[in-house]
């Protein structure tokens, strides 16, 4: 599904991925790269959310679509019920071989969610795969299901390993996390660091493990994007 995002003025973590990707790719390129050195002086290309296309988000078989994996949507479709995540940036490199996923915040309760299926094919589903990608992170014993309190995170996790693991691709995947957003609730450094630090324990994970399967946090201060010009948007 491709999801328009036309709002006039858009607030929070929706506008600052929209602003970095369309403003200043090479910022967010450049910190990625340097948290994954098998980036280093490959061009990363941003598909979405982009100017020219609405600043449209992708989800199910058409982010797959976006990043020209379409071989992989009947795969995905026995993978994952419908209404997976919606990916608020999807880029791949120049060389059509790596792929880059994003999960972009900007403030701590956005972190918090819960699965919303009601089928129950679709939780017996999800509750599958979220196991299947516990033992893939070497995942210690949660403190919870997965499919509650920090479920957009875990919906991303099982998506990389489809990615990575299921079916052997090149993938990374980046939760963003905005600082200081003067547009809806300013977050600091230290509140995500203790959020997140939280998130962390009470999923059982750790973040060596994560590093190693390719998944990363970044953190950007929303003045370093102020600061830019706008001339190019």
């Amino acid at each position: 599904m491709r999801v328009p995002q036309l709002k006039e003025k858009p607030k929070g973590s929706q506008k600052w991925i929209q602003d970095i990707i369309n403003i200043c790719p090479e910022l967010l390129n450049g910190l990625i790269q340097q948290k994954f050195t098998s980036l280093s002086g490959r061009e990363i290309c941003w598909k979405s959310p982009l100017k020219e296309d609405d600043f449209s988000e992708y989800r199910d078989t058409a982010f797959l679509e976006n990043i020209n994996l379409q071989e992989l949507v009947a795969e995905l479709k026995k993978f994952w019920p419908k209404n997976g995540p919606q990916w608020d940036a999807l880029g791949r490199t120049s060389d059509g071989r790596a792929f880059i996923l994003i999960e972009a915040k900007a403030n701590v309760p956005e972190i918090v969610s819960s699965c919303g299926a009601t089928d129950k094919e679709s939780q017996k589903t999800i509750s599958e795969r979220l196991y299947e990608t516990q033992r893939w992170l070497n995942c210690r014993a949660p403190r919870f299901d997965w499919k509650y309190g920090f479920y957009q995170y875990a919906n991303r996790l099982a998506h990389l390993y489809f990615l990575r693991e299921k079916s052997n691709k090149e993938a990374y995947l980046v939760f963003l996390y905005f600082v200081d957003d003067p547009t809806y609730k300013p977050t600091s450094q230290e509140a995500w660091n203790s959020a997140l630090k939280l998130q962390e324990k009470l999923m059982g994970l750790s973040a060596g493990s994560l590093r190693h399967r390719g998944i990363i946090d970044l953190f950007i201060n929303t003045s370093d994007i102020l600061e830019l010009p706008e001339t190019s948007y």
